[in-house]
């Protein structure tokens, strides 16, 4: 998943046209502005474009999008539920800077083991972030609350942590 990244799902089809409702984390209202495509994972990194022909904002979370070639509800409904990507320059045009999506691709360093590996998720929590790291080749979900973050540096895109005693071992071991 080198150049694409999770903006969020395809939550239902809306309206009798194929119009599809996408519940997406991209921190601000967005119309999708400039964007000529998503992308859906068909298979596990094999993802499928679909074009755009209209992205209207429902809410801060929501917008609901129209795609080429899905013209009734039940073709709308055969691509649900989905992951919706967007390639990176439309990635990081449409994302928020405050967004937590806007870790994707950051460098994770931790005070005590230095650098750990390239943000490949985030995962939204009620009380917390979760970015998911690949150390030594296992996938490892790390915490981003106020306890484990230390600094976001956007220039050189770091992500500084510190994070509790034992929990690097627990991917590494």
């Amino acid at each position: 998943m080198s150049n694409y990244f999770s903006i969020g799902k395809l939550v239902s089809a809306h309206g009798l046209q194929g119009e599809i409702l996408v519940r997406h984390s991209l921190g601000k209202r967005s119309a999708l502005k400039g964007v000529t495509a998503i992308f859906l994972e068909e298979r596990k990194n094999s993802f499928l474009p679909y074009f755009l022909q209209q992205a209207t904002v429902k809410d801060a979370e929501h917008i609901y999008i129209k795609l080429e070639g899905i013209d009734t509800k039940e073709a709308a409904q055969k691509l649900l539920p989905g992951q919706v990507y967007l390639q990176e320059d439309d990635f990081k045009a449409q994302a928020a800077s405050s967004s937590p999506l806007a870790l994707l691709g950051y460098m994770v360093e931790d005070e005590q083991h230095g650098a750990l590996g390239v943000v490949a998720e985030v995962i939204e929590m009620p009380m917390q972030v979760l970015v998911k790291v690949m150390i030594q080749g296992k996938e490892a979900l790390l915490p981003v609350n106020e306890q484990s973050l230390v600094k976001v540096d956007k220039k050189n895109q770091v992500l500084h942590l510190n994070l509790p005693d034992g929990l690097i071992e627990l991917y590494t071991s």
